[in-house]
Protein backbone atom coordinates (compact mmCIF):
# COMPACT_ATOMS: atom_id res chain seq x y z
CA UNK A 1 0.00 0.00 0.00
CA UNK A 2 1.61 3.28 -1.09
CA UNK A 3 2.04 5.66 1.81
CA UNK A 4 1.73 9.38 1.12
CA UNK A 5 3.09 10.58 4.45
CA UNK A 6 6.75 11.60 4.69
CA UNK A 7 7.45 11.96 8.41
CA UNK A 8 10.81 10.56 9.49
CA UNK A 9 11.28 7.89 6.82
CA UNK A 10 14.28 8.03 4.49
CA UNK A 11 14.43 9.77 1.13
CA UNK A 12 14.58 6.45 -0.77
CA UNK A 13 11.28 5.33 0.78
CA UNK A 14 9.73 8.74 0.17
CA UNK A 15 10.75 8.64 -3.48
CA UNK A 16 9.37 5.10 -3.92
CA UNK A 17 6.11 6.06 -2.25
CA UNK A 18 5.88 9.15 -4.45
CA UNK A 19 6.32 7.03 -7.57
CA UNK A 20 3.50 4.72 -6.43
CA UNK A 21 1.28 7.71 -5.72
CA UNK A 22 2.24 9.57 -8.89
CA UNK A 23 1.26 6.72 -11.22
CA UNK A 24 -2.35 7.27 -10.18
CA UNK A 25 -2.48 11.08 -10.51
CA UNK A 26 -3.05 13.34 -13.53
CA UNK A 27 -2.23 16.96 -12.58
CA UNK A 28 -1.36 19.61 -15.14
CA UNK A 29 2.11 21.17 -14.81
CA UNK A 30 3.48 24.33 -16.40
CA UNK A 31 7.28 24.76 -16.63
CA UNK A 32 8.67 28.19 -17.52
CA UNK A 33 12.41 28.73 -18.18
CA UNK A 34 14.30 30.67 -20.84
CA UNK A 35 16.90 27.87 -21.10
CA UNK A 36 15.69 25.37 -23.73
CA UNK A 37 18.15 22.71 -22.55
CA UNK A 38 16.88 22.98 -18.99
CA UNK A 39 13.29 22.68 -20.22
CA UNK A 40 14.17 19.44 -22.01
CA UNK A 41 15.82 18.09 -18.85
CA UNK A 42 12.75 18.98 -16.77
CA UNK A 43 10.44 17.42 -19.34
CA UNK A 44 12.35 14.11 -19.21
CA UNK A 45 12.38 14.11 -15.42
CA UNK A 46 8.69 14.86 -15.15
CA UNK A 47 7.92 12.08 -17.61
CA UNK A 48 10.14 9.73 -15.60
CA UNK A 49 7.93 10.65 -12.64
CA UNK A 50 4.91 9.63 -14.79
CA UNK A 51 3.53 13.13 -15.34
CA UNK A 52 1.95 13.43 -18.77
CA UNK A 53 0.12 16.76 -18.91
CA UNK A 54 3.17 19.05 -19.13
CA UNK A 55 3.28 22.50 -20.73
CA UNK A 56 6.76 23.92 -21.50
CA UNK A 57 7.29 27.64 -22.17
CA UNK A 58 10.48 29.64 -22.80
CA UNK A 59 8.78 33.04 -22.88
CA UNK A 60 7.43 34.18 -19.47
CA UNK A 61 5.11 36.69 -21.21
CA UNK A 62 3.44 33.86 -23.15
CA UNK A 63 3.11 31.88 -19.92
CA UNK A 64 1.52 34.89 -18.21
CA UNK A 65 -0.90 35.37 -21.13
CA UNK A 66 -1.85 31.69 -20.91
CA UNK A 67 -2.83 32.07 -17.25
CA UNK A 68 -4.58 35.41 -17.84
CA UNK A 69 -6.69 33.76 -20.55
CA UNK A 70 -7.97 31.25 -18.02
CA UNK A 71 -5.69 28.24 -18.48
CA UNK A 72 -5.96 26.12 -15.33
CA UNK A 73 -2.82 24.34 -14.15
CA UNK A 74 -2.28 22.58 -10.85
CA UNK A 75 1.42 23.35 -10.52
CA UNK A 76 3.87 25.85 -12.05
CA UNK A 77 7.67 25.43 -11.98
CA UNK A 78 9.20 28.87 -12.56
CA UNK A 79 12.79 29.92 -13.25
CA UNK A 80 13.78 32.87 -11.08
CA UNK A 81 16.05 34.75 -13.52
CA UNK A 82 14.54 35.28 -16.97
CA UNK A 83 14.97 38.23 -19.35
CA UNK A 84 12.31 40.99 -19.20
CA UNK A 85 10.28 39.21 -16.49
CA UNK A 86 11.56 37.51 -13.33
CA UNK A 87 10.11 34.38 -11.84
CA UNK A 88 8.86 36.48 -8.92
CA UNK A 89 6.92 38.77 -11.27
CA UNK A 90 5.42 35.76 -13.05
CA UNK A 91 4.55 34.27 -9.66
CA UNK A 92 2.58 37.43 -8.80
CA UNK A 93 0.61 37.18 -12.06
CA UNK A 94 -0.19 33.48 -11.57
CA UNK A 95 -1.31 34.01 -7.96
CA UNK A 96 -3.50 36.94 -9.05
CA UNK A 97 -5.30 35.14 -11.89
CA UNK A 98 -5.12 31.55 -10.55
CA UNK A 99 -4.61 31.56 -6.78
CA UNK A 100 -5.27 27.80 -6.59
CA UNK A 101 -2.16 27.04 -8.68
CA UNK A 102 0.79 25.95 -6.54
CA UNK A 103 4.15 27.41 -7.61
CA UNK A 104 7.72 26.21 -7.12
CA UNK A 105 10.59 28.61 -7.86
CA UNK A 106 13.76 27.10 -9.37
CA UNK A 107 16.99 29.11 -9.41
CA UNK A 108 20.76 28.78 -9.72
CA UNK A 109 21.33 31.35 -6.96
CA UNK A 110 21.20 30.09 -3.38
CA UNK A 111 20.17 33.20 -1.45
CA UNK A 112 18.15 32.95 1.75
CA UNK A 113 16.66 36.42 1.30
CA UNK A 114 15.36 35.57 -2.19
CA UNK A 115 13.92 32.29 -0.98
CA UNK A 116 12.06 34.01 1.87
CA UNK A 117 10.68 36.64 -0.52
CA UNK A 118 9.37 33.96 -2.90
CA UNK A 119 7.65 32.09 -0.07
CA UNK A 120 6.12 35.32 1.24
CA UNK A 121 4.74 36.06 -2.24
CA UNK A 122 2.96 32.69 -2.37
CA UNK A 123 5.47 30.17 -3.72
CA UNK A 124 5.14 26.76 -2.13
CA UNK A 125 8.83 25.83 -2.41
CA UNK A 126 12.22 27.09 -3.61
CA UNK A 127 14.66 24.69 -5.30
CA UNK A 128 18.32 25.20 -6.24
CA UNK A 129 19.73 24.08 -9.62
CA UNK A 130 20.77 21.41 -10.40
CA UNK A 131 17.64 19.76 -9.00
CA UNK A 132 17.83 16.02 -8.30
CA UNK A 133 14.95 13.79 -9.33
CA UNK A 134 14.34 12.87 -5.67
CA UNK A 135 14.16 16.51 -4.51
CA UNK A 136 11.90 17.40 -7.44
CA UNK A 137 9.59 14.46 -6.72
CA UNK A 138 9.34 15.28 -3.02
CA UNK A 139 8.66 18.98 -3.60
CA UNK A 140 5.97 18.27 -6.24
CA UNK A 141 4.36 15.64 -4.02
CA UNK A 142 4.09 18.05 -1.11
CA UNK A 143 2.83 20.91 -3.28
CA UNK A 144 0.07 18.84 -4.93
CA UNK A 145 -1.04 17.36 -1.61
CA UNK A 146 -1.16 20.88 -0.17
CA UNK A 147 -3.34 21.96 -3.09
CA UNK A 148 -5.72 19.04 -2.56
CA UNK A 149 -6.18 19.90 1.11
CA UNK A 150 -6.82 23.56 0.31
CA UNK A 151 -9.38 22.59 -2.34
CA UNK A 152 -11.19 20.46 0.26
CA UNK A 153 -11.19 23.33 2.74
CA UNK A 154 -12.54 25.79 0.19
CA UNK A 155 -15.58 23.68 -0.71
CA UNK A 156 -17.34 24.70 2.50
CA UNK A 157 -16.60 28.38 1.87
CA UNK A 158 -17.98 28.51 -1.64
CA UNK A 159 -21.41 30.02 -2.14
CA UNK A 160 -21.74 28.67 -5.67
CA UNK A 161 -22.49 25.00 -6.31
CA UNK A 162 -19.16 23.22 -6.94
CA UNK A 163 -18.60 21.67 -10.36
CA UNK A 164 -17.34 18.17 -10.96
CA UNK A 165 -14.41 17.74 -13.33
CA UNK A 166 -15.10 14.04 -13.81
CA UNK A 167 -18.85 13.94 -14.38
CA UNK A 168 -18.70 10.49 -15.96
CA UNK A 169 -17.52 8.86 -12.73
CA UNK A 170 -20.53 10.22 -10.82
CA UNK A 171 -23.15 9.74 -13.54
CA UNK A 172 -25.02 7.09 -11.53
CA UNK A 173 -25.75 9.59 -8.73
CA UNK A 174 -28.67 11.86 -9.67
CA UNK A 175 -29.05 15.05 -7.66
CA UNK A 176 -29.92 18.73 -7.90
CA UNK A 177 -29.13 19.28 -4.22
CA UNK A 178 -26.39 21.80 -3.41
CA UNK A 179 -25.56 19.81 -0.31
CA UNK A 180 -25.17 16.60 -2.27
CA UNK A 181 -23.03 18.34 -4.90
CA UNK A 182 -20.64 19.48 -2.17
CA UNK A 183 -20.37 15.88 -0.98
CA UNK A 184 -19.67 14.70 -4.53
CA UNK A 185 -17.02 17.38 -5.04
CA UNK A 186 -15.29 16.35 -1.81
CA UNK A 187 -15.44 12.74 -3.00
CA UNK A 188 -13.84 13.73 -6.33
CA UNK A 189 -10.98 15.50 -4.55
CA UNK A 190 -10.40 12.55 -2.22
CA UNK A 191 -10.46 10.19 -5.21
CA UNK A 192 -7.23 11.71 -6.55
CA UNK A 193 -5.23 10.51 -3.53
CA UNK A 194 -4.88 7.25 -1.62
CA UNK A 195 -6.32 8.63 1.62
CA UNK A 196 -8.87 6.21 3.18
CA UNK A 197 -12.45 7.50 3.02
CA UNK A 198 -15.27 6.90 5.50
CA UNK A 199 -18.82 7.28 4.15
CA UNK A 200 -21.61 7.62 6.70
CA UNK A 201 -25.35 7.87 6.24
CA UNK A 202 -28.59 6.02 6.80
CA UNK A 203 -29.29 2.71 5.11
CA UNK A 204 -30.27 3.17 1.47
CA UNK A 205 -28.66 6.59 0.93
CA UNK A 206 -26.24 5.24 -1.70
CA UNK A 207 -22.99 4.69 0.18
CA UNK A 208 -21.78 1.88 -2.10
CA UNK A 209 -22.76 3.91 -5.18
CA UNK A 210 -20.59 6.77 -3.92
CA UNK A 211 -17.74 4.37 -3.16
CA UNK A 212 -17.88 3.06 -6.73
CA UNK A 213 -17.88 6.64 -8.03
CA UNK A 214 -14.76 7.40 -5.98
CA UNK A 215 -13.10 4.36 -7.54
CA UNK A 216 -14.14 5.42 -11.04
CA UNK A 217 -12.85 8.96 -10.44
CA UNK A 218 -9.50 7.66 -9.21
CA UNK A 219 -6.47 6.54 -11.22
CA UNK A 220 -7.22 3.02 -9.89
CA UNK A 221 -10.36 2.69 -12.02
CA UNK A 222 -8.76 0.09 -14.34
CA UNK A 223 -8.13 -2.22 -11.36
CA UNK A 224 -10.69 -4.20 -9.31
CA UNK A 225 -13.35 -2.69 -7.06
CA UNK A 226 -14.20 -5.21 -4.34
CA UNK A 227 -17.19 -4.74 -2.04
CA UNK A 228 -17.30 -6.65 1.27
CA UNK A 229 -19.95 -6.85 3.97
CA UNK A 230 -17.72 -6.62 7.05
CA UNK A 231 -20.51 -7.73 9.38
CA UNK A 232 -20.32 -11.22 7.85
CA UNK A 233 -16.64 -11.72 8.74
CA UNK A 234 -16.16 -13.39 12.09
CA UNK A 235 -12.80 -14.30 13.55
CA UNK A 236 -12.62 -17.64 11.72
CA UNK A 237 -13.56 -16.26 8.31
CA UNK A 238 -11.56 -13.03 8.32
CA UNK A 239 -8.08 -14.49 7.74
CA UNK A 240 -9.23 -16.85 4.99
CA UNK A 241 -11.37 -14.26 3.20
CA UNK A 242 -9.09 -11.25 3.57
CA UNK A 243 -5.66 -12.83 3.31
CA UNK A 244 -6.45 -16.00 1.33
CA UNK A 245 -4.89 -19.41 1.90
CA UNK A 246 -2.57 -21.95 0.35
CA UNK A 247 -3.37 -25.57 -0.45
CA UNK A 248 -3.53 -27.63 2.74
CA UNK A 249 -3.60 -24.60 5.02
CA UNK A 250 -6.54 -26.22 6.82
CA UNK A 251 -8.83 -29.19 6.39
CA UNK A 252 -10.71 -28.90 3.12
CA UNK A 253 -8.34 -26.37 1.53
CA UNK A 254 -7.58 -28.25 -1.69
CA UNK A 255 -6.31 -25.30 -3.74
CA UNK A 256 -4.61 -21.97 -3.32
CA UNK A 257 -7.10 -19.14 -2.96
CA UNK A 258 -6.52 -15.42 -3.37
CA UNK A 259 -8.01 -13.32 -0.59
CA UNK A 260 -9.68 -9.95 -0.99
CA UNK A 261 -6.36 -8.13 -0.60
CA UNK A 262 -4.52 -10.12 -3.25
CA UNK A 263 -7.45 -9.94 -5.66
CA UNK A 264 -7.86 -6.17 -5.18
CA UNK A 265 -4.15 -5.32 -5.57
CA UNK A 266 -3.87 -1.79 -7.08
CA UNK A 267 -7.64 -1.40 -6.80
CA UNK A 268 -10.22 -0.23 -4.24
CA UNK A 269 -11.57 -2.27 -1.33
CA UNK A 270 -15.02 -1.14 -0.16
CA UNK A 271 -15.71 -2.23 3.42
CA UNK A 272 -19.45 -1.91 3.98
CA UNK A 273 -20.85 -2.01 7.53
CA UNK A 274 -17.38 -1.43 8.97
CA UNK A 275 -18.98 -0.54 12.31
CA UNK A 276 -20.15 -4.14 12.74
CA UNK A 277 -16.74 -5.74 12.17
CA UNK A 278 -16.06 -7.97 15.20
CA UNK A 279 -13.67 -6.38 17.66
CA UNK A 280 -11.33 -9.40 17.69
CA UNK A 281 -10.33 -8.92 14.04
CA UNK A 282 -10.21 -5.11 13.91
CA UNK A 283 -6.55 -5.21 14.97
CA UNK A 284 -5.67 -7.43 11.99
CA UNK A 285 -7.25 -4.97 9.59
CA UNK A 286 -5.46 -2.06 11.26
CA UNK A 287 -2.10 -3.82 11.04
CA UNK A 288 -2.46 -4.30 7.29
CA UNK A 289 -3.59 -0.70 6.75
CA UNK A 290 -0.43 0.51 8.49
CA UNK A 291 2.15 -1.22 6.30
CA UNK A 292 0.34 -3.04 3.48
CA UNK A 293 1.76 -6.46 4.45
CA UNK A 294 -0.01 -9.64 5.50
CA UNK A 295 0.45 -13.39 5.86
CA UNK A 296 -1.49 -15.75 3.66
CA UNK A 297 -2.77 -18.76 5.59
CA UNK A 298 -0.42 -21.69 5.20
CA UNK A 299 2.76 -19.69 4.58
CA UNK A 300 5.19 -17.63 6.64
CA UNK A 301 6.25 -15.38 3.74
CA UNK A 302 5.12 -11.76 3.85
CA UNK A 303 2.89 -10.64 1.00
CA UNK A 304 2.26 -7.05 -0.08
CA UNK A 305 -0.88 -5.45 -1.49
CA UNK A 306 -1.42 -1.91 -2.73
CA UNK A 307 -5.06 -1.29 -1.81
CA UNK A 308 -7.10 1.89 -1.40
CA UNK A 309 -9.75 1.65 1.36
CA UNK A 310 -13.25 3.10 1.35
CA UNK A 311 -15.39 2.21 4.38
CA UNK A 312 -19.08 2.81 5.06
CA UNK A 313 -21.42 2.54 8.00
CA UNK A 314 -24.88 3.57 9.16
CA UNK A 315 -23.98 3.00 12.81
CA UNK A 316 -22.71 5.57 15.30
CA UNK A 317 -19.00 4.75 15.49
CA UNK A 318 -18.41 7.25 18.26
CA UNK A 319 -20.97 5.48 20.43
CA UNK A 320 -19.45 2.09 19.61
CA UNK A 321 -16.02 3.41 20.60
CA UNK A 322 -17.40 4.56 23.95
CA UNK A 323 -18.74 1.05 24.48
CA UNK A 324 -15.35 -0.36 23.44
CA UNK A 325 -16.91 -2.12 20.48
CA UNK A 326 -14.80 -0.28 17.90
CA UNK A 327 -11.11 0.60 18.13
CA UNK A 328 -10.25 4.29 18.19
CA UNK A 329 -7.01 3.77 16.30
CA UNK A 330 -8.88 1.99 13.50
CA UNK A 331 -11.48 4.76 13.41
CA UNK A 332 -8.85 7.44 12.93
CA UNK A 333 -7.13 5.32 10.29
CA UNK A 334 -10.24 4.81 8.13
CA UNK A 335 -11.44 8.39 8.58
CA UNK A 336 -8.88 10.05 6.33
CA UNK A 337 -11.71 11.71 4.44
CA UNK A 338 -15.23 11.77 5.90
CA UNK A 339 -18.27 12.02 3.63
CA UNK A 340 -21.81 12.10 5.05
CA UNK A 341 -24.73 11.34 2.73
CA UNK A 342 -27.95 13.15 3.72
CA UNK A 343 -31.19 11.13 3.91
CA UNK A 344 -33.70 11.46 1.08
CA UNK A 345 -36.17 13.36 3.29
CA UNK A 346 -33.60 16.19 3.43
CA UNK A 347 -33.28 16.40 -0.37
CA UNK A 348 -36.93 16.28 -1.46
CA UNK A 349 -36.21 18.13 -4.70
CA UNK A 350 -34.29 15.08 -5.92
CA UNK A 351 -37.35 12.81 -5.73
CA UNK A 352 -38.86 13.74 -9.18
CA UNK A 353 -35.39 13.38 -10.76
CA UNK A 354 -34.89 9.96 -9.16
CA UNK A 355 -38.38 8.83 -10.18
CA UNK A 356 -37.55 9.69 -13.78
CA UNK A 357 -34.29 7.74 -13.58
CA UNK A 358 -35.90 4.65 -12.06
CA UNK A 359 -38.70 4.64 -14.65
CA UNK A 360 -36.38 4.97 -17.65
CA UNK A 361 -36.39 1.18 -18.15
CA UNK A 362 -40.21 1.03 -18.15
CA UNK A 363 -41.33 4.10 -20.15
CA UNK A 364 -40.36 6.29 -23.07
CA UNK A 365 -39.62 9.33 -20.96
CA UNK A 366 -39.49 11.68 -23.96
CA UNK A 367 -43.22 11.18 -24.45
CA UNK A 368 -43.92 12.17 -20.84
CA UNK A 369 -47.11 11.11 -19.06
CA UNK A 370 -45.43 8.26 -17.15
CA UNK A 371 -46.58 9.29 -13.66
CA UNK A 372 -49.42 11.51 -12.50
CA UNK A 373 -48.88 14.68 -10.44
CA UNK A 374 -50.97 13.15 -7.63
CA UNK A 375 -48.63 10.16 -7.39
CA UNK A 376 -45.57 12.41 -7.39
CA UNK A 377 -47.08 14.49 -4.59
CA UNK A 378 -47.68 11.40 -2.47
CA UNK A 379 -44.09 10.29 -2.94
CA UNK A 380 -42.67 13.74 -2.16
CA UNK A 381 -44.69 13.89 1.07
CA UNK A 382 -43.41 10.50 2.21
CA UNK A 383 -40.37 10.43 4.52
CA UNK A 384 -38.71 7.32 3.01
CA UNK A 385 -37.04 5.68 6.03
CA UNK A 386 -35.37 3.36 3.51
CA UNK A 387 -34.16 6.37 1.50
CA UNK A 388 -33.25 6.06 -2.21
CA UNK A 389 -33.30 2.27 -2.11
CA UNK A 390 -36.91 2.33 -0.87
CA UNK A 391 -37.97 4.91 -3.48
CA UNK A 392 -36.51 2.75 -6.25
CA UNK A 393 -38.35 -0.34 -5.02
CA UNK A 394 -41.67 1.53 -4.68
CA UNK A 395 -41.46 3.13 -8.12
CA UNK A 396 -40.44 -0.07 -9.92
CA UNK A 397 -43.19 -2.02 -8.16
CA UNK A 398 -45.73 0.60 -9.23
CA UNK A 399 -44.45 0.40 -12.82
CA UNK A 400 -44.96 -3.36 -12.83
CA UNK A 401 -48.57 -2.90 -11.66
CA UNK A 402 -49.28 -0.06 -14.12
CA UNK A 403 -48.35 -2.23 -17.13
CA UNK A 404 -47.41 0.72 -19.34
CA UNK A 405 -50.08 3.09 -18.05
CA UNK A 406 -49.09 6.28 -16.21
CA UNK A 407 -48.40 5.56 -12.56
CA UNK A 408 -51.38 6.79 -10.57
CA UNK A 409 -51.85 6.73 -6.77
CA UNK A 410 -53.72 3.42 -6.97
CA UNK A 411 -50.52 1.70 -8.19
CA UNK A 412 -48.52 2.83 -5.17
CA UNK A 413 -48.23 0.77 -2.03
CA UNK A 414 -51.31 1.00 0.18
CA UNK A 415 -49.15 1.84 3.18
CA UNK A 416 -47.87 4.91 1.30
CA UNK A 417 -51.28 6.01 -0.02
CA UNK A 418 -53.03 5.76 3.31
CA UNK A 419 -50.22 6.58 5.69
CA UNK A 420 -51.51 8.37 8.71
CA UNK A 421 -50.50 11.93 9.37
CA UNK A 422 -48.77 12.56 12.68
CA UNK A 423 -51.28 13.65 15.30
CA UNK A 424 -50.76 17.15 16.62
CA UNK A 425 -51.34 17.89 20.25
CA UNK A 426 -53.93 20.57 20.96
CA UNK A 427 -52.26 23.34 22.95
CA UNK A 428 -54.01 25.36 25.67
CA UNK A 429 -55.70 28.53 24.48
CA UNK A 430 -53.23 31.37 23.98
CA UNK A 431 -50.14 29.14 24.09
CA UNK A 432 -47.69 29.65 21.24
CA UNK A 433 -46.81 26.61 19.06
CA UNK A 434 -43.81 24.67 20.29
CA UNK A 435 -40.88 23.61 18.13
CA UNK A 436 -39.86 19.96 18.16
CA UNK A 437 -36.89 18.89 20.27
CA UNK A 438 -34.99 18.11 17.07
CA UNK A 439 -35.47 21.67 15.78
CA UNK A 440 -34.53 23.18 19.15
CA UNK A 441 -31.33 21.11 19.28
CA UNK A 442 -30.37 22.10 15.73
CA UNK A 443 -30.99 25.81 16.41
CA UNK A 444 -29.02 25.71 19.66
CA UNK A 445 -26.03 23.93 18.13
CA UNK A 446 -25.87 26.21 15.08
CA UNK A 447 -26.22 29.35 17.21
CA UNK A 448 -23.35 28.24 19.45
CA UNK A 449 -21.23 27.21 16.47
CA UNK A 450 -21.65 30.57 14.73
CA UNK A 451 -21.24 32.65 17.89
CA UNK A 452 -17.94 30.88 18.51
CA UNK A 453 -16.83 31.75 14.96
CA UNK A 454 -17.16 28.15 13.76
CA UNK A 455 -14.49 26.83 16.11
CA UNK A 456 -15.53 23.17 16.39
CA UNK A 457 -13.34 22.26 19.37
CA UNK A 458 -14.55 25.22 21.42
CA UNK A 459 -18.18 24.64 20.41
CA UNK A 460 -18.01 20.97 21.47
CA UNK A 461 -16.59 21.95 24.87
CA UNK A 462 -19.23 24.64 25.45
CA UNK A 463 -22.07 22.28 24.48
CA UNK A 464 -20.61 19.40 26.48
CA UNK A 465 -20.62 16.94 23.58
CA UNK A 466 -17.89 14.99 21.78
CA UNK A 467 -16.08 16.62 18.88
CA UNK A 468 -17.04 13.77 16.51
CA UNK A 469 -20.69 14.08 17.58
CA UNK A 470 -20.57 17.79 16.76
CA UNK A 471 -18.97 17.13 13.39
CA UNK A 472 -21.61 14.54 12.52
CA UNK A 473 -24.47 16.87 13.50
CA UNK A 474 -22.95 19.78 11.57
CA UNK A 475 -22.68 17.53 8.53
CA UNK A 476 -26.38 16.67 8.93
CA UNK A 477 -27.15 20.40 9.04
CA UNK A 478 -25.12 21.05 5.90
CA UNK A 479 -22.36 22.90 7.79
CA UNK A 480 -18.65 22.28 7.24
Amino acid sequence: MCQSGIGHIGITTVFYDFMCWRKRMAPQILVVDDDRDFLEIMKRRLRDLHFRQIYMEEDPFKAAALIEDGKQVDLALLDMTMPNMTGLELLNIIKHFSPVTECIIITAVDEARTAVTCLQKGAYDYLIKPVSKEDLALSIHRALEHKRLLDLRDIGKQQAVPRLKNREAFKEIDTTSNRMMRVLKEAELHAASDVPVLITGESGTGKELLARAIHQASPRRASPFTAINMASLNGNLFDAEFFGHTRGAYTGAENDRAGYLEYTHKGTLFMDEIGLLPLEVQGKLLRFMQDGRYLKLGTSADKYADVRFVAATNTDLENRMKKQQFRKDLFYRIRGGWLHLPPLRERKKDIPLLIRTFLSAHYDLDKGNFITPEAVKILINYDFPGNVRELKALVQSAANLAQGKPIAPRFLSESIRHRKQLKTTTLPSGMAPLASLKVVEKTHILNAYRQLKKNKSQTARVLGIGLNTLRRKLALYGER
